[in-house]
């Protein structure tokens, strides 16, 4: 294998998931993939997390390490060699630093933006009902996602939704010409604790555009937290269209 050109650990995911029109993403979808749908239904997810320990080639960027990341993406799946890839397409990333964004565009023409951020964490010994959110905020409005747990941590059944959320290792990002970049991703797989309440309280109409709006409304379809890993991720490579 290759030398992974970044490094970090991704940790407390919150992972807000809503169906959605195939409609409204089928522009999104980059060539040579197409939509991965769960039970014949089509999902985008609100995620949350933190970036930590991060590293691109090796090489830590100082006061760039650690950092809130939230996304709104989708799903999508490609045959290759092996049978089918299944990845996650991202509509928009923010991020709290500009030097962040701006990297991440250059290397991989991603939609990244940045925006005023922080997180809050249960503190320790919080056990049932321990609450995690993210924040950012946009045209002077604060949005903010967030959840309440229940229960244990569980390992994500066969077959499950949460599996079809989390098990993707592979990235797919259209480029300005038209063309796909794949890039592979690794990490184990992930526990996570099932959502006794979650909330997204944000501006969707100016942030992603009016067609999302009537979809990511403040209750999702599901949600619940990951613990999260270290994982790797590849240099992408160009897809062979035609």
């Amino acid at each position: 294998m290759p030398l992974p050109f970044l490094t970090a650990e991704w940790r407390s995911l919150v992972m807000l998931n809503y169906e959605i029109e195939p409609a409204v993403v089928a522009s999104f979808v980059p060539a040579g993939t197409e939509l991965d749908q769960w039970q014949g239904k089509t999902f985008v997810s609100m995620v949350g997390f933190m970036f930590l320990k991060t590293r691109i080639r090796g090489i830590a960027i100082p006061f760039h390490s650690n950092f809130e990341e939230v996304n709104l993406r989708f799903y999508v799946r490609r045959l290759g060699p092996e049978g089918w890839r299944r990845g996650v397409v991202f509509v928009k990333e923010l991020v709290p630093r500009r030097a962040i964004a701006w990297t991440a565009r250059l290397f991989s023409n991603e939609n990244y933006v940045a925006l005023p951020m922080s997180h809050r964490w249960p503190s320790e010994g919080a056990g049932l009902h321990a609450r995690t959110s993210y924040e950012w905020n946009y045209r002077g409005r604060r949005n903010r996602m967030e959840l309440c747990t229940t229960g244990e941590a569980q390992e994500t059944g066969p077959g499950s939704g949460e599996e079809f959320i989390t098990e993707h290792y592979w990235g797919y990002a259209r480029q300005r010409d038209g063309g796909t970049v794949e890039y592979q991703v690794e990490h184990p797989r992930w526990r996570v604790w099932a959502a006794r309440e979650a909330k997204l309280d944000c501006d969707v109409e100016n942030l992603y555009g009016k067609t999302f709006a009537p979809f990511l409304r403040p209750t999702p379809a599901s949600a619940f937290l990951a613990d999260g890993s270290p994982v790797k991720v590849f240099k992408g490579t160009r897809l062979a269209l035609g």
